[in-house]
């Protein structure tokens, strides 16, 4: 078996078909790049678009990566190039196997795998089945099997009458080797940590925002850390502004990965009370940052709904909360700041469940089931 980011003359072709990939930021470039780090026994080719700084990210990786360049003011219709180059790559590569990381790239992925029989494998994650779900059902029957990224996803297929051919597969993560993390400054007090990008309401800052308060009255020395940056930000500093909480909290906008991973280690508890938006929206498809803070032994507040009923384990890894009810979520960080001892269990619980998850515990799994398509092919 060869070793990840290599291949050998005779280990089938895989052709991943990707909209979202690094050095761009997101959850579903994140699942890629973990999962091409770790996937073994295939020659790799991936086609992606393109973006500021990918020829850089692409030199330091062991990947065959090609870019189609696309107008980003075309926005979704970027996708009709991406699509169009697929059938191009193919005819090139000539690939046993493909993998779409987004239905938008299914329409090529189903015309390759008729043309060549070369079996085909969509990601599914959330928010573009409640979104697009004609293209979402379409994706799925053109496809030869379905990767569901929590049961909560597998649950949004079935809502469309997709049950078959789907595999429940999450997201890995890369454990981290915790003595190499460089420690920020020990903060004032005691710590909550948030880690999103201020774009969408429904990560929860707004009513996290109104648990400061009742937090301060059991806790007054706590500090709300929030890294991420987005539209959202200047709203939410003007929120606490007019709660009175500012002291409390530290906007501390993007920052290095080497930082993040820091603030995990440092911090007592991680909060992201996620909940369901509606308006045609998901909310979490799993909730890898869940994960990433386990995998630094940090005790999880998160809300009840969606793709973290995966990636938190009640009682176990974490607590889950209504979240929309600030006063449960108040409770929640309150006991977890004031009880040392249930902090403790809950992180060492975090951190077992994420050893679980471990990329190439999950990328053999996603191995697995390309190899058993392939064998099975008519």
């Amino acid at each position: 078996m060869t070793a990840p980011g290599q291949s050998g003359a005779a280990d089938p072709r895989l052709l991943v078909l990707t909209p979202d990939f690094p050095p761009q930021s997101g959850g579903i470039q994140a699942l890629m790049d973990g999962l091409l780090a770790n996937l073994t026994g295939f020659r790799i080719r991936v086609l992606a678009l393109d973006s500021p700084g990918a020829r850089r990210f692409d030199a330091g990786r062991a990947l065959d990566v090609h870019r189609v360049s696309a107008e980003p003011r075309l926005r979704s219709a970027r996708n009709i190039p991406l699509n169009a180059a697929a059938l191009r790559e193919a005819a090139r590569f000539r690939p046993e196997l493909v993998l779409s990381a987004h239905i938008v790239t299914t329409p090529a992925a189903s015309l390759i795998g008729r043309a060549l029989r070369a079996p085909a494998v969509v990601y599914f994650h959330a928010n573009e089945i409640v979104d697009k779900p004609r293209l979402s059902a379409f994706a799925a029957r053109r496809s030869d099997a379905s990767i569901a990224v929590s049961s909560y996803t597998a649950g949004l297929l079935a809502g469309i009458g997709i049950s078959e051919r789907v595999s429940l597969i999450p997201p890995g993560i890369d454990l981290p080797v915790r003595a190499a993390h460089r420690q920020p400054e020990p903060p004032d007090g005691p710590t909550i940590l948030t880690v999103s990008r201020l774009r969408d309401r429904y990560k929860g800052h707004d009513v996290l925002l109104r648990a400061m308060e009742i937090i301060r009255e059991r806790v007054p020395a706590v500090r709300w850390v929030i890294i991420g940056e987005g539209p959202l930000r200047p709203e939410l500093e003007a929120e606490a502004r007019r709660r009175g909480v500012t002291a409390s909290i530290s906007f501390l906008g993007a920052v290095s990965n080497e930082a993040r991973d820091g603030w995990l280690e440092r911090a007592d508890v991680f909060a992201m009370p996620s909940r369901l938006p509606g308006e045609g929206l998901a909310g979490e498809g799993f909730g890898i940052v869940f994960l990433e803070a386990s995998s630094h032994g940090r005790p999880i507040v998160a809300g009840n709904v969606g793709g973290a009923l995966d990636s938190v384990v009640d009682g176990e890894t974490g607590l889950l909360v209504d979240p929309a009810d600030p006063v449960e979520v108040a409770r929640a960080i309150t006991a977890l700041l004031s009880d040392q001892g249930l902090a403790r269990r809950l992180g060492e619980g975090g951190l077992a469940y994420a050893g679980t998850l471990a990329w190439p515990l999950v990328a053999e799994r996603v191995r697995s089931l390309l190899m058993e398509l392939l064998e099975h092919r008519p």
